[in-house]
């Protein structure tokens, strides 16, 4: 069964190919179009068709759109209620009539395409089917919490034998999304967007109002209900550019811990039901890695595996899976993030003589670049396919040394972000217990916070949070060789198994996807030394 999945819908548009059960290949459309989670001027904010993306899928699983078995849509205007509160039925109908349409839009974006073939599927099951049909465990509970679907913020279930139960569903306008998103947009933040800078910011705040925002937040047996919140009687309203005070970092701990607490409640309901010693999360707050911690920590589950493009991204590849699952193909467990565009050292070598920039070309990229890391440089890393999801895990990354406190600072300023956000931090698996704790392990995807054990605090204070705590990767050298050398080359200079890993980007810009995209970037920024493939560029 070969099925292309499609989302374009909310935001982050992306495609997905399926052959045969196999994951061939995953990308959102941003790393193509250069607009970050598809952002363009109202009214069309968000929904932009991924046919580059889509394109680029087809060409790496050597396929035309004729060939195409299916195409799965992960979305499904026949569900939409336009009398729920909380939505404007003008817009809903407008976003209905896009989805419906879809079949027509995709066939003219790539020619040869039939639109019968076009299948919609219910948003919630694509991003279940992304965490349940691709989770190492097998048989798992499956919870997928986010803004919204078609007419629901929420879907518990379970998959067995590659089927899933539906045990519950949350309608809107009910939605734990929702509260995040409009938390972030009275922050000053980007909703839809900037959620994880909430996340950040809690670090620095008491739950204050802890209280009221349980009887504004309510949950009971596999359901929640939210009240309308008024912000500003917690904390004044914030525009981009305002000072942030403590009031500020107050609410947005309340409201994290609130969501914890609802979402801890939600994960005891359905192992009651479920008995699943597994759970699998979707959905955008399955990004929220304090939660998932938390949940790892005090939950009934004894595993729990999360889908590392957890976002509206990921649904392209559950509704690609969702199809073929349903024609009998059974998919096997995801192995890696890295479904992105790769290119060969052929091609970066001509994109750098293309852009007339002096180059090397060393006897060992690993080694040069922890000779530059010892040396407190910021090192550009561009190597293999890119990253599905949110997350920069070693393949578009900026690297940096953990042990200088000032790199945090550094960083951020490199990449035009605020001061208050961390930085991550990158480790050899084998070395990752002796200085991290609490959290989960191994843990490849960066959807974990873990405790710093304090003999290492002061050792690797780029990477620890205000908390005490880090959101980590860990590095298999059999899964990611020259990653894993990079690694173990810094630690035989500086006695260190971790460097700062975070995106190779810069504020309001795409984590970069090709050649030319880390040569923009590496012109624009402070940064040391770029290594793309088997070369390196030095400032």
């Amino acid at each position: 069964m070969r099925v292309l999945g499609v989302n374009a819908v909310f935001h982050d548009s992306a495609a997905a190919l399926v052959v045969d059960g196999q994951v061939v290949a995953a990308a959102e459309e941003e790393r193509f179009s250069r607009r970050k989670h598809g952002k363009r001027p109202v009214p069309f904010s968000a929904w932009e068709q991924p046919d580059l993306s889509a394109r680029w899928c087809l060409e790496q699983g050597g396929l035309e759109p004729a060939d195409l078995d299916a195409v799965a849509y992960s979305y499904d205007p026949a569900l939409v209620d336009h009398t729920l509160g909380g939505l404007d039925p003008a817009w809903e109908h407008l976003r209905t009539l896009y989805a419906a349409r879809a079949p027509r839009f995709l066939a003219t974006a790539l020619p040869g395409l039939d639109p019968a073939r076009v299948r919609f599927v219910r948003h919630h099951v694509a991003h279940a089917a992304s965490s349940g049909l691709l989770a190492p465990c097998g048989d798992a509970a499956v919870l997928v919490l986010d803004g919204r679907g078609e007419a629901t913020s929420m879907l518990a279930g379970e998959y067995r034998d590659g089927k899933l139960d539906i045990l519950a569903a949350q309608g809107l306008p009910h939605s734990l999304g929702f509260v995040y998103e409009e938390l972030t947009e009275h922050l000053g933040f980007q909703r839809s967007s900037d959620e994880y800078k909430v996340m950040a910011l809690a670090s620095y705040g008491k739950p204050r109002w802890a209280k009221e925002f349980s009887d504004l937040i309510r949950s009971s047996d596999g359901a929640f209900s939210v009240s309308p919140i008024d912000w500003s009687a917690f904390a004044p309203r914030r525009y981009a550019h305002d000072e942030m005070d403590q009031d500020h970092a107050d609410l947005a701990a309340t409201v994290q811990q609130r969501i914890e607490e609802v979402l801890g409640d939600l994960c005891r309901w359905l192992h009651r039901r479920t008995h699943a010693e597994y759970l699998t999360l979707a959905g955008g707050l399955a990004l929220n890695c304090v939660a998932n911690t938390r949940l790892h920590h005090e939950g009934p589950f004894e595993q729990i595996w999360v889908q590392p493009a957890a976002g509206d991204s990921g649904t392209a590849l559950g509704a690609a899976l969702t199809v073929a699952a349903e024609a009998g193909d059974r998919p096997q467990p995801m192995r890696t993030a890295a479904l992105g565009r790769g290119f060969s050292d052929d091609a970066i070598e001509h994109a750098l003589r293309e852009a007339h920039v002096s180059y090397e070309r060393p006897a060992d990229v690993a080694a040069t670049v922890a000779d530059a890391l010892a040396a407190d440089q910021i090192v550009a890393w561009f190597q293999g396919r890119a990253e599905f999801g949110p997350r920069a895990l070693g393949h578009r990354s900026l690297l940096a040394h953990p042990g200088r406190a000032e790199n945090l600072e550094r960083l951020n300023a490199v990449k035009g972000r605020e001061q208050f956000r961390p930085v991550a931090p990158m480790v050899l698996a084998d070395r990752a217990a002796e200085i991290f704790s609490r959290g989960p392990l191994p843990s490849p995807y960066m959807l974990f916070v873990h405790d710093v054990e304090p003999a290492w605090r002061d050792r690797i204070p780029a990477v620890t949070h205000v908390d005490g705590t880090a959101r980590i990767q860990t590095v298999d050298p059999d899964d990611n060789p020259l990653l894993g050398r990079m690694l173990t080359e810094f630690d035989r200079r500086t006695g260190v198994p971790v460097v700062v890993n975070t995106s190779l980007n810069t504020a309001g810009r795409p984590m970069v996807d090709s050649p030319r995209d880390a040569l923009e970037c590496f012109g624009s920024a402070p940064i040391d030394l770029l290594a793309i493939g088997s070369f390196v560029v030095r400032r």
